[in-house]
C-alpha cells in the first residue's frame, strides 16, 4: 500500500467480502490492492464514457422516428 494512502471504513456484503477475502489469498494480495484496482477500473471506464459523451455533443440531434429509419435502411433493425 502507498505510503499516502488514506484511510476509508467501507460496508461489504457478507459474500463479496468473502470472495474478496479468498481472491486475497490466492493471488497473494492484500484486499486494499484488489478493492483500489476494482474502483480505478470501473472509474477509467466512467472517464471513457463521459469522453465519448464530450466527443459526440456537437452531433446534431436526429428524431427518434429518423432514427429508426436509419436503423431500418442499414437492416440494424
Amino acid at each position: 500500500m502507498a505510503t499516502s494512502a488514506k484511510r476509508a471504513t467501507i460496508y461489504l456484503d457478507p459474500l463479496i467480502h468473502k470472495a474478496l477475502k479468498i481472491k486475497a489469498f490466492e493471488t497473494s494480495r492484500s484486499m486494499s490492492d484488489l478493492v483500489n484496482e476494482a474502483v480505478r477500473e470501473a472509474l477509467a471506464e466512467d472517464a471513457e464514457d463521459l469522453a465519448a459523451f464530450d466527443e459526440r455533443a456537437k452531433e446534431p440531434l436526429i428524431s427518434y422516428d429518423k432514427m429508426l429509419k436509419r436503423l431500418k435502411r442499414d437492416g440494424r433493425l
